[in-house]
């Protein structure tokens, strides 16, 4: 058995007892209050820009040789623009196709943002009781401030956005729009779970030397991690998971690094 398996039977193993899975019950609520909110804030103001609409229709007609056209004005309002859209079966069909994948869309990628955010905040409590467990050879040194960390999230946040709107016109074209529409989420969620194990275990400079190492296998597991996001509801229940396992790979890593890097008595 190789050291990935070894590692994740052992997160396994972690994460179903008893104090993990109570913490794995705060990322749940906390998102699902969250994401409730943001439901209703988001339902009001699309009703709001929906507030008014004015359509203007016009039919010419032929009598006795002469032709006459009539024009129709109408004003609609709240629920009457929903009512007149599902009045037609073609835009009853686009608008409902439009509500649930924009909405789906939106509540699975927001949600994926909230429980990362929000699991940061047990990511130490979490890491701590790993070392408990396993790994109280390994120091946890740790490095970073609170502005530091905010400094950074609005950074990668930033960084996201920018990658969202760099693809757009990626976004049309069959089956690379699928890597478009995930990488720029991809990113921040690499970079938020991977800062959060680091500056609670290690050195700034040990955090290099495991990037520079084990880089690859980091971003495999993290784009794994991800993958199993965009299954409905997984990142709510699977967000301490996430940290046990990058948590375990962080300590098993600097401890080689710092063997290494022992003196020979």
């Amino acid at each position: 058995m190789n050291t990935r398996e070894n590692l994740l039977i052992l997160s396994i193993k972690d994460f179903l007892t008893i104090k993990m899975l109570k913490y794995a019950l705060f990322p749940f609520i906390i998102t699902m209050i969250i994401m409730y909110i943001f439901f209703f804030l988001l339902a009001g103001a699309g009703l709001d820009t929906l507030g008014s609409l004015d359509v203007q229709s016009s039919t010419t007609s032929i009598q006795n040789g002469v032709p006459h056209t009539e024009s129709i004005e109408a004003h609609l309002e709240g629920s009457a623009i929903i009512k007149f859209l599902m009045s037609h079966a073609i835009t009853s069909w686009i608008a409902t196709f439009l509500i649930y994948a924009i909405g789906g869309f939106l509540t699975l990628y927001i949600s994926i943002i909230v429980a990362v955010l929000v699991i940061g905040f047990l990511t130490p409590f979490v890491l701590r009781e790993l070392h408990l467990r396993h790994y109280l050879d390994v120091e946890m040194i740790g490095y970073s401030n609170i502005i530091i960390a905010l400094l950074s999230v609005l950074k990668w946040a930033a960084i996201m956005l920018l990658l969202f709107i760099l693809f757009i016109p990626l976004y049309f074209i069959p089956l690379i729009n699928i890597i478009a529409f995930n990488f720029p989420l991809y990113y921040f969620f690499h970079k938020l779970m991977t800062y959060d194990i680091a500056t609670n275990i290690c050195t700034k400079e040990e955090d290099y030397l495991m990037k520079y190492r084990f880089g690859t296998g980091l971003r495999l597991k993290t784009l794994a991690l991800y993958l199993i996001s965009l299954i409905p509801f997984a990142i709510f229940f699977g967000a301490i998971f996430y940290v046990i396992y990058l948590g375990n790979t962080y300590f098993t890593g600097i401890r080689e690094i710092r063997n290494e890097n022992t003196p020979l008595s």
